[in-house]
């Protein structure tokens, strides 16, 4: 066993390393600012930084690197640990760590690992584990009710960080990321293949930033409608009108009210006959205001109209529960553009429309490709249907559920892919519907059932593949195991390792949600890639490099073992086009074990940074859908 002072393995290059591991510093080659990623401080007992409830299962990982850029540094826990209570330095419970699997080097992780279960400590207080005799010990963290409230409130928030054409301001705000409303130009957007013709102009205002490009996408946003609504619809109770959004204290859920500001950018997208727009491409600039170009949209398709039909017919839904209001005025409105989406969808099966494509003449326009194959398109046929038929109980929709529910493959495989997960909500929502097919609603139960053993993975939380956007897979596998209609008390205990994952609990020691220091994070995400929080920013670049860093709450991307930095530029962009592009990366996520797979950088081309450390509301999500399981309202 070595101290915290002496954790290099035999053989290393570097000699001592005292507290937080410099670990580019251990290669023996110089300093080089385009060597990123920036390396991460080695934690060797990881745990929830956010903290745990009183009566939950409570288990801390320690950690022995092996394989990876940490794998000089070494840590064999001491026969006893304690649990020390932060405010009297008393120690509250002494505990032997566990090896996981007899000490085996986990290959996904490249670590061994122990885990002390300190499920006994239930009074509240914060605490940190230590091992006294090696002088290593935790971050901090707090046992109390509703622990992650303040983190579920903020990861809301995230949503009306992320709207275009509405201003940033206090108090709803924080002054340092103040802004006036952004991309007004959307009130004046342009058909991309018409770019000179004003008469093309439409007005599509609103919406919000998908990811860390401002571009808007009509099936994604329609994607984070529905998920944003089945959590709403599966506990009500947790979102209140206190979230701190200018919507605050209408009488509403401020979740509704985010809802319905995604929701009416799609009827803006929406054409007289029922087809959808499929993209919006807007500029980017920092801060977002400063983005002043021209935006454009792209033609209606098959795949953005029927999944606004989705969006639309779950809104007309849940918005006709309420009692009185806007909303439930909006719901018949709803109804309709959702019968007329997939009417024209069901008239026009074939449209695509592919954005950003040299060979359909569109590059340029947004980033992400949008369009999907006719077996996907197929998959979101049947999405509307399901939603279709909630709202409307008619049978046309049902037969298209019960004549196509089995083209999901874990019908034929009986493989649950944790990537598929927003797709395996659409089928347990039809499940629980109380008009549903009894014996097909029990078949998607029965398929659906969490199969995994936490113990596979040492740190709890095993998926079926890391790749990018892991960590939202983590959440849709978390959310799995916590579903009501497929938890049992077992599942859903261990659908709070996901978070705890997300959280902290992983080799890094990271929370993956951004600048989460003022929530109790010790070590959370301090940049990532965004178009208002860019490389080289003074303002908005890094926590602790720049003034401010990012916002807070935006969930990453998170490991991805597929990583590839683009090809850099050709001799034709002249001198200062390749920048970067002459020194290799020696640092993660290259080359690293897939949970290592991650490093702290934003730099756009040719380093890709978006690869790793991008957000998405697609991310967020499903962070907010399995969060949501694990608080409570005020």
């Amino acid at each position: 066993m070595s101290k915290l002072s002496n954790l290099v393995k035999s053989g290393g290059i570097c000699t001592l390393i005292v507290g937080a591991a410099m670990l580019a510093s251990c290669s023996g080659k110089p300093s080089d600012e385009t060597l990123k990623p920036s390396p991460l401080p080695a934690a060797f007992i990881v745990i929830d930084q956010f903290g745990y409830e009183p009566s939950a299962r409570k288990i801390a990982v320690l950690r022995d690197p092996h394989i990876g850029a940490d794998a000089g540094l070494e840590y064999t826990p001491s026969s006893v640990v304690h649990v020390e209570n932060v405010a009297t330095g008393e120690t509250v419970l002494k505990l032997n760590p566990k090896p996981w699997k007899n000490g085996q080097v986990d290959t996904l992780s490249g670590d061994k690992a122990w885990h002390v279960d300190f499920s006994k400590i239930r009074v509240p207080g914060r605490y940190k584990i230590i091992d006294p005799q090696q002088g290593i010990e935790s971050a901090s963290f707090d046992i109390k009710s509703n622990v992650y409230r303040p983190v579920f409130v903020e990861a809301v928030r995230n949503f009306y960080y992320q709207r275009a054409g509405m201003d940033k301001l206090p108090p709803h705000i924080n002054e340092p990321w103040m802004d006036s409303a952004s991309h007004m130009q959307d009130m004046t957007a342009r058909r991309f293949m018409d770019k000179e013709n004003p008469s093309t102009e439409r007005d599509l205002y609103g919406g919000w930033y998908d990811a860390g490009d401002y571009n808007q996408y009509t099936t994604w946003t329609s994607n984070y409608i529905v998920t944003l609504l089945l959590t709403y619809a599966e506990r009500p109770q947790v979102f209140t009108d206190d979230f701190n959004i200018p919507e605050s204290g209408n009488r509403v859920p401020d979740l509704l009210d985010e809802v319905a500001w995604g929701t009416a950018w799609l009827a803006r997208m929406q054409n007289e006959d029922g087809s959808c727009l499929s993209v919006l491409g807007r500029a980017g600039a920092s801060p977002p205001s400063a983005a002043v170009e021209p935006s454009y949209y792209g033609d209606a398709s098959t795949s953005a109209s029927l999944s606004c039909a989705a969006a639309f017919a779950m809104s007309s839904k849940i918005f006709a529960q309420r009692r009185s209001g806007k909303l439930r005025r909006l719901s018949g409105d709803y109804k309709a553009r959702a019968i007329a989406a997939w009417d024209w969808a069901e008239g026009n099966p074939d449209v695509v429309f592919r954005n950003n494509d040299d060979a359909a003449g569109t590059s340029g326009l947004a980033a992400g490709q949008q369009e999907v194959d006719a077996e996907q398109r197929s998959k979101i046929r049947l999405k509307a249907a399901t939603y279709l038929y909630a709202l409307t109980g008619e049978k046309k929709y049902h037969t298209v559920i019960l004549e196509n529910y089995e083209v999901y493959p874990v019908f034929q495989s009986r493989f649950v892919n944790d990537f598929r997960g927003f797709e395996y909500d659409d089928l347990l929502f039809y499940a629980g519907l109380p008009n549903a097919d009894r014996r097909v609603s029990r078949k998607i139960i029965s398929a659906l059932k969490p199969s995994k053993t936490i113990n596979d993975d040492p740190y709890l939380s095993p998926i079926t593949e890391y790749t990018w956007g892991s960590n939202s897979t983590k959440s849709r596998a978390g959310g799995l195991c916590s579903h009501p209609l497929t938890q049992s008390r077992q599942s859903y205990a261990d659908g709070a390792n996901y978070l705890h994952y997300l959280h902290g609990v992983n080799p890094l020691g990271l929370v993956y949600l951004s600048n989460m220091s003022e929530f109790g994070a010790t070590t959370s995400v301090s940049t990532f890639y965004h178009s208002w929080f860019p490389d080289g920013n003074s303002d908005y670049d890094q926590v602790g490099v720049s003034t401010y860093g990012p916002l807070p709450g935006y969930l990453v991307g998170g490991p991805n073992p597929y990583y590839q930095r683009s090809d850099c530029c050709p001799e034709s962009c002249g001198p200062d086009g390749n920048k970067g592009c002459a020194t290799a990366p020696v640092t993660p996520p290259f080359g690293e074990p897939h949970m290592k797979a991650y490093g702290e950088f934003n730099e756009g081309w040719p380093w890709a940074s978006w690869q790793v450390t991008e957000n998405s509301l697609g991310y967020q999500s499903a962070y907010i859908r399995l969060l949501s399981r694990y608080v409570d309202a005020e």
